[in-house]
């Protein structure tokens, strides 16, 4: 089992879910991060001032799934995450050793499917 973890521009957060679903996901979590990468944050002007944004606002997706579903998931997340431009994001592929769904107890792909 593996855990998809992509982190991208909060405005294409819909798209990614669409994609995701469309893909096979039956289950995500969303969360609101902040970070930089090559882009080192931006700078901004508010009344008059400037001032530098380092840490800019993403959006982290993670779906669990099979070792079989990894390349359709990350695929329908960078084609649904990429813009073109700096600051895109990346995606993660973490090894999991186990999963227990809680209400049922069960375990590992089990746990994982519908």
């Amino acid at each position: 089992m593996k855990l998809v973890t992509a982190i991208f521009k909060p405005s294409r957060l819909d798209a990614v879910i669409d994609a995701l679903s469309e893909a096979g996901a039956t289950g995500l979590t969303v969360s609101e991060v902040r970070g930089y990468g090559r882009q080192q944050g931006k700078t901004e002007v508010y009344r008059g001032a400037e001032y530098e944004v380092r840490l800019l606002p993403k959006v982290r997706v993670e779906v669990a799934c099979a070792d079989t579903d990894v390349d359709r998931f990350s695929d329908a997340i960078i084609s649904a995450a990429n813009t073109g431009t700096i600051g895109d994001g990346k995606i993660f592929v973490h090894t999991v050793d186990s999963v227990v769904r809680i209400r049922t107890g069960e375990r590992d792909e089990q746990a994982l499917t519908g």
